[in-house]
């Protein structure tokens, strides 16, 4: 005993020595030798910090309930799923306007517009989500400070995007068939760029409106907010893309100056929209590291317009369900990603993922069958699938839209299609938003916009594919092109 107490003395003494020697350490002493040691001590204190904040989101994602989660994404994807049918059913009617058919260019503009609801207002709702989730828009300066912020950056972004669209779609219209025509290019660069900045413009307030209110109602945005942004996105996008393509056809020879003009007014916004971004702080950053993101998913997105410009010509029933198939796909993997994004906020610092979430490509069956979790929400997410694709197609069918008979056949093949794009999706989620978040890249800014593009890909290409399909077996009726 007495030898013990003797060597927890001598320790207790060390101890004691090294303390008085940190405490004399002055700033002479920190020469490059001891850097290394300081450097690792804080970072052993920010992983214990970080451990303390990890079970605190764990426990946070814990009482948020599988019901719960399912009563507040199930909801409002279904109000969503019935704006994209009308979203649809506006579709199957102008295709058959003139402007649809003389230019049919415009085609192509539409997932890439109807895409900006995942470039921009649900990339909005992501970031304003996460904001909320950690209390930067419980005061008043700071709800001001975001709202300005982030609404000139998404004019700003829009009016780039939509002008890049149009030139997109003039380059995959006109190269193959080695024509151009001033008068339509000047007509799809004007209807792009109008609709992109109102429909953005639109979208931004309701997003805004939202996320405030879901604060208030103890709601949680990210389950709500991206549903809602899709519900209405595709609907007024492409409402607007057709009226405005329509006007500006009808006044090409008494009004030539008009497209233009427009053209240059926007262009003329877009510095002014630079300046107010670039001075604020929530969305500087965003101003000069997000355009990757938001081009990139607009060129898939786009690509998925040539799938579509080619396959209604051949099958007219497919455009009444391209915007519900690639908006169910878009909208629930635009939750997933939100929450994954906010559970990484608050468990870690960006650059460093938490313990629980180091491997990054894992086993599908793991990412999605695993207990509790993100896995869990992905099950929930997928279990809206069938059910939500059947109330959407009944709807459909009810109000005899279309060109197709809703066939049992048909159906089984449009929700195998309709599956297999949401697996894919929630498994490409979880592998990019980690890898983002250890590359240091914030997935609320980047995160969707590539999975709501890579969605629209995927999702008008198994339809394509389901069309052919049901064509070979024979499986079809009116929905053959003309």
């Amino acid at each position: 005993m007495t030898r013990r107490s003797a060597g927890s003395r001598g320790r207790s003494s060390q101890v004691s020595r090294r303390r008085r020697g940190a405490r004399k350490m002055t700033g002479a002493d920190l020469n490059e030798d001891n850097l290394p040691d300081v450097e690792e001590e804080a970072h052993q204190l920010l992983d214990i910090s970080q451990l303390k904040t990890l079970s605190h989101a764990e426990h946070a994602d814990t009482d948020e309930s599988v019901w719960a989660i399912a009563v507040q994404v199930f909801i409002p994807f279904v109000i969503s799923g019935l704006g994209m049918v009308l979203a649809g059913l506006v579709l199957d009617e102008v295709q058959h306007w003139v402007v649809f058919k003389v230019v049919s260019e415009v085609f192509i503009l539409v997932p890439a517009l109807l895409g900006l609801k995942g470039n921009l207002e649900m990339t909005l709702a992501s970031r304003l989500s996460t904001h909320a989730n950690l209390g930067n828009m419980d005061s008043r300066q700071k709800q001001w400070s975001l709202i300005v912020g982030n609404m000139a950056l998404t004019q700003c972004q829009a009016t780039v995007v939509g002008f890049l669209a149009s030139v997109v779609a003039m380059v995959m219209g006109w190269v193959p068939e080695g024509k151009f025509d001033v008068a339509h290019g000047l007509l799809l660069c004007a209807s792009s760029v109008v609709t992109a900045s109102l429909a953005s413009f639109a979208l931004g307030l309701v997003m805004i409106a939202v996320i405030l209110s879901s604060r208030q109602c103890n709601i949680n945005p990210d389950n709500i907010a991206t549903p809602i942004a899709a519900s209405l996105g595709d609907l007024t996008t492409l409402a607007l893309l057709s009226g405005i393509s329509m006007w500006l056809y009808n006044s090409i020879d008494t009004q030539p100056w008009l497209a233009p003009t427009i053209i240059g007014v926007f262009l003329v916004l877009t510095p002014v929209w630079i300046v107010i971004a670039s001075r604020n702080t929530f969305t500087k950053e965003v101003l000069y590291t997000g355009w990757t993101p938001v081009i990139s998913a607009m060129l898939i997105s786009s690509v998925g317009g040539l799938i579509l410009d080619f396959t209604v010509a051949n099958f007219k029933g497919i455009a009444v369900f391209q915007p519900v198939i690639n908006g169910v796909g878009g909208n629930l993997v635009a939750v997933q990603a939100s929450r994954i994004s906010t559970s990484l906020h608050r468990s870690s610092r960006l650059g460093k993922l938490p313990q629980h979430a180091r491997t990054i490509c894992l086993n599908p069956l793991e990412a999605l069958c695993s207990r509790g979790g993100h896995a869990r929400t992905a099950r929930v997410l997928l279990m809206m699938v069938v059910p939500g694709h059947l109330i959407f197609t009944c709807t459909i069918s009810y109000l005899q839209a279309g060109h197709t008979s809703i066939t049992p056949i048909f159906v089984a093949v449009y929700l195998l299609a309709a599956l297999l794009q949401v697996l894919l999706l929630l498994y490409i989620c979880h592998v990019m938003v980690h890898w983002m978040w250890k590359k240091a890249i914030d997935p609320d800014n980047s995160a969707i916009p590539y999975l709501t593009a890579i969605g629209d890909f995927l999702g008008t290409g198994l339809l394509a594919i389901a069309f052919q399909f049901l064509y070979i077996i024979g499986d079809h009726d009116s929905d053959v092109g003309d």
